[in-house]
């Protein structure tokens, strides 16, 4: 009887259209049509699908290399590549499945997912990419579905960086997996404009430290974070606050809550320590033109972040003259009289701040001196060392900058012949 039956079925498929593909199941959905090729042997996708398939079923298979381009297929609505061996997806593959809705990739072997790997999605509701070999993926990967993903699956990959300014922009989702990965960091804020979001799961990660996230709907949020070192200080306590118990675990830092269970711990115990200065620069002198290194650095938990001040009172940022680094110091590469003054270092973090000042002393570059110049008018044309100080400023680089201390030491060897 069951024989019969599929026989019907396939009999139905080939006078619709074209026959079914050999070794899978067709069903006919009136004016549509399922296609069921799991667990089948399948060593690639099919050939000449009949366009009217409305669901591709081809997991657990043994289709492997690259994706095909699915081309005209345009009322595919849910496509099933799952438990296969596919490690690439070809550029453009799915460019004409404007109407497909959920695809399923988990268990495969693709490794990174770029830009153009799925375009053309544009009303795609479900992507399932776990349990792959991604260590990477492109900043647009998900443009085209940015405002119709509901459910996103990361999980069991190996991410150590994502995309968070896209999973930002991700408006409708309500369900995000990215356990079991190698992510080190959630950005403050990346969940602000998700209110949709029902469940997160960021399990068994490298996440030392939880961003606060103002503005989501914590209370309603389901949370997985258990698996990662928890570092228990203020940041946290916003999570501590929901007073629900989740599958997090025990406190990896700091040393006198490690080891403690997470929700036995009361809240006055999540605590941050403010910055203070361990070391910053003494008085610091210069010559017009050359470089300047301002240092500053201070201790907290947690790590304090180092912002400078000009002696104008603007906050410095960095440009071709000068460069804020991590660590707190401060490179001017060229530096002018304008920089002499006291410049201001604040250390700060989520407990306070602690503010230092350094002193900067800016010395005037010695001007060229001969026995022509003497005779005439200072005000009457522009010194030579003014014409070098603007050529410093436009070519900041070390071959001027050698010129420049060339010409220094020319010009104090004719100020003491001419003395």
């Amino acid at each position: 009887m069951e024989r019969l039956w599929f026989s019907l079925l396939l009999l139905a498929a080939a006078c619709r259209g074209q026959p079914c593909p050999k070794r899978c199941m067709c069903q006919s959905l009136s004016p549509s049509l399922a296609i069921l090729c799991s667990k089948t042997g399948l060593l690639f996708v099919p050939a000449a699908i009949d366009r009217r398939t409305v669901e591709l079923r081809l997991q657990e298979n043994f289709i492997t290399g690259n994706i095909p381009d699915f081309a005209n297929m345009t009322s595919l609505l849910h496509l099933t590549l799952s438990r296969n061996t596919i490690s690439q997806i070809l550029p453009s593959a799915f460019s004409d499945l404007r109407r497909l809705r959920a695809l399923h990739l988990d268990s495969n072997r693709l490794t990174v997912i770029k830009d153009d790997h799925f375009k053309g999605l544009t009303n795609l509701r479900h992507l399932i990419l776990a349990n792959n070999q991604l260590h990477s993926i492109s900043p647009h990967a998900f443009d085209d579905f940015l405002s119709t993903l509901e459910d996103l699956d990361l999980s069991y990959n190996n991410l150590a960086q994502v995309p968070w300014d896209t999973i930002g922009r991700l408006t409708n989702v309500n369900t995000l997996n990215m356990d079991h990965n190698l992510i080190e960091n959630v950005p403050q804020g990346v969940f602000t404009n998700l209110h949709k979001l029902a469940r997160l799961d960021m399990t068994s990660n490298k996440i030392p430290v939880y961003a606060k996230s103002r503005g989501s709907p914590l209370s309603s949020l389901v949370l997985s974070f258990g698996g990662n070192p928890l570092h228990c200080n203020c940041e946290l306590l916003w999570l501590r606050r929901l007073t629900r118990e989740d599958d997090l675990e025990t406190c990896a830092s700091p040393p006198d809550l490690s080891a403690k269970y997470f929700w036995t711990i009361p809240e006055e115990e999540f605590i941050c320590d403010p910055p203070v200065l361990t070391r910053k620069s003494p008085h610091t002198t210069a010559m017009e033109g050359q470089p300047a290194s301002l240092k500053c650095k201070a201790n907290g938990d947690p790590e304090p972040e180092v912002h400078w001040i000009s002696p104008e009172g603007r906050l410095i940022s960095n440009s071709s003259r000068t460069l804020v680094f991590p660590n707190g110091s401060l490179e001017i590469n060229v530096t002018s009289l304008k920089d002499s003054g006291n410049f201001t270092c604040i250390a700060s973090n989520a407990a306070g701040e602690s503010t230092g000042r350094v002193e900067l002393v800016v010395t005037a570059m010695p001007h060229l001196a001969n026995s022509t110049s003497r005779s005439r008018d200072p005000s009457s044309e522009p010194a030579p060392s003014d014409i070098l100080t603007s050529s410093k400023v436009a070519l900041p680089n070390n071959e001027t900058r050698g010129l420049l201390s060339y010409v220094v030491m020319l010009s104090w060897q004719q100020v003491r012949k001419t003395s």
